[in-house]
């Protein structure tokens, strides 16, 4: 009864350690697709990253001219035959440049995380 608990307990703590990785991996992965589109300026906070197979996250924050923060989170849904933009709850199709620009940051993030972070993966 006692080996039953204890191994779930070591279960558990292996799920939440594997978990806080991820998280840590997301969060690294999502500082270096910010610095793809230039120097963050001080105080600002930029992330641009891949959530699963079909989804990239462009987030950024800054301080406005009247000191107040600012935020804007835009989520692209990457499809088959279109790629789908949501801003502020708001979901609209992208152009074809958009979608080029898109593709072309996307290649340069993998590059980035590859070489950055997961280079010592064989």
């Amino acid at each position: 009864m006692i080996k039953k608990l204890l191994d779930g307990m070591a279960a558990q703590r292996r799920e939440q350690r594997r978990a806080e990785l991820m998280r840590k991996l997301i969060r690294h992965e999502a500082k270096i697709g910010g610095e793809l589109f230039g120097e963050v300026p001080e105080g600002n906070r930029r992330e641009f990253f891949c959530l699963d197979e079909h989804t990239w996250v462009w987030h950024e924050e800054w301080v406005d001219k009247s000191g107040q923060r600012q935020n804007q989170i835009t989520r692209y849904d990457v499809r088959p035959d279109t790629i789908l933009k949501s801003q502020n709850g708001h979901i609209k199709e992208v152009t074809k440049e958009e979608a080029d620009r898109l593709v072309e940051a996307s290649k340069l993030y993998q590059q980035r995380i590859r070489a950055e972070l997961y280079s010592f993966v064989g």
